[in-house]
């Protein structure tokens, strides 16, 4: 539990008064992942700062304190971010257009 994860920030700013962040875990890519409608793949850019091929895993998100946040990697684009919260989506039982 005390090993440092990257992760993908997806709560928006200003909700909420507790100092927490809610994050989808960010884990090393496998094949058979492109078969779990969860999994979104994120190769590594220059902006996002990724060393190798991962992927966010929306059926982990969870809140977590800012306490625990070490430093920003990078930034993702909009349509990856609308890929993680359809995956989310997903994961509770919505379907978005």
């Amino acid at each position: 539990m005390k090993k440092l994860r990257n992760a993908v920030v997806i709560s928006v700013d200003g909700i909420g008064i507790l100092p927490l962040r809610i994050v989808v875990p960010i884990t090393e890519w496998h094949p058979q992942y492109a078969g779990y409608h969860w999994f979104v793949h994120l190769s590594p850019t220059k902006s996002n700062g990724l060393t190798k091929e991962s992927g966010a895993n929306a059926f982990q998100v969870k809140s977590v304190s800012e306490d625990r946040f070490r430093e920003r990697l990078g930034s993702l684009p909009d349509d990856v971010l609308d890929e993680i919260a359809a995956a989310i989506a997903l994961c509770v039982g919505l379907r978005l257009p």
